[in-house]
């Protein structure tokens, strides 16, 4: 298969890292060379997109890794155990939409970071685009920090909060680690590779944010190397058999940040907004973009959680003690996304996640 993506970027490191594990063969090239293509058969630009040999496309990192499960069952990254299952996938979710912001605020922020990002990308995408090289990489270091950093809430009065979100994850996988070698086992599971998006190609290579891991949570920096690294065997995944007690500070972290996001994100789709604020963890963001992908996010953990057989779902509600907690099962839906209703994903068509997507 051809995997259409960049070698900085988090979503493609999280699906390459997955790759590697399964021993799955696939050839890494970008897609802005060949847009127009890619957007009439795939439906958006939104890396990774993956070309399969059979003539298919398919989009989405999540989905992506969901579907090749079911043709590559051996040895699974989803835990057997239905809690366990549904813990790591709340934590995939959360690496996936929730440390974004913080990712992204490292790398075009600070100045080191974002001379070496416009330099990489303006090489690596941008070389059919007919303007002189400075002027690539001006163009891209305005884009990228007006639009995911800026119109994402980063700003003096938030800054130092999207900062300690991101310690706190390094803190808080410090503490699972020290159990054992991946998140929730022996073997890596779909919140490991979850975490791959954001640590990786990020936290993990950044220069700002990987000083920091080296510095404060050196435990992270080898589990980055040991999940890109690592290669399915014969032999069965290890996985705990119940969600550690280690685990309880990330399940606050989530509850307290990614689940605020996700509540305060859905109410303002519902109202057709296009824009909302939130408090989180008493930090203010304001005019933050409403993401209907982000609606479909709950929505899919929501499905996960009333799959669960009603011992499970008591274990995930003790775990998740918390009020910002109850979305994930209250009776009634914020918001409906209404995308792939179809149940299509990841054969759908791709649509702009950082786009708001409200209806007009």
């Amino acid at each position: 298969m051809k995997v259409y993506g960049i070698t900085v970027s988090y979503y493609t490191g999280k699906l390459e890292a997955y790759l590697r594990y399964k021993g799955i063969n696939y050839e890494l090239d970008h897609p802005y060379a060949d847009q127009k293509r890619i957007k009439e058969l795939a439906g958006a630009i939104q890396i990774p997109i993956v070309e399969r040999n059979d003539g298919r496309w398919m989009s989405d990192s999540t989905p992506i890794i969901q579907q090749l499960e079911q043709e590559h069952p051996t040895p699974t990254v989803l835990p057997s155990d239905e809690t366990v299952r549904f813990i790591a996938m709340l934590i995939e979710d959360y690496a996936d939409e929730w440390l974004w912001r913080a990712a992204m605020h490292y790398r075009w922020s600070y100045e080191h970071d974002r001379e070496l990002l416009s330099r990489i990308l303006t090489d690596e995408v941008m070389t059919h685009i007919p303007l002189p090289r400075f002027m690539r990489r001006r163009l891209i270091k305005k884009r990228q920090r007006i639009g995911f950093v800026v119109r994402d809430g980063v700003c003096a009065d938030t800054q130092a909060h999207v900062e300690a979100g991101y310690l706190n994850a390094l803190t808080n996988m410090e503490a699972m680690l020290s159990e054992r070698p991946y998140l929730l086992g022996s073997t890596p599971s779909i919140a490991d590779f979850g975490l791959m998006g954001p640590m990786l190609r990020h936290f993990g290579q950044d220069p700002t944010p990987a000083e920091i891991m080296r510095d404060k949570a050196p435990a992270v920096f080898s589990w980055l190397a040991r999940v890109w690294n690592a290669r399915a065997t014969a032999g069965e995944p290890t996985f705990v058999s119940e969600v550690p007690d280690v685990a309880a500070p990330m399940l606050k972290e989530i509850a307290e940040t990614h689940l605020v996001q996700l509540a305060e994100n859905a109410a303002a789709y519902g109202n057709q907004q296009k824009h909302f604020e939130m408090t989180v963890q008493g930090c203010s963001y304001k005019n933050l973009p409403v993401s209907r992908y982000r609606v479909h996010c709950l929505e899919q953990l929501r499905e996960a959680f009333d799959a669960l057989s009603d011992g499970a779902q008591s274990k995930v509600k003790s775990l998740l003690p918390y009020p910002e907690a109850e979305l994930l099962w209250q009776a009634a839906p914020i918001a409906k996304s209404e995308y792939d209703e179809a149940r299509e994903a990841p054969f759908n068509k791709a649509i702009n996640v950082y786009g708001n997507g409200v209806p007009q």
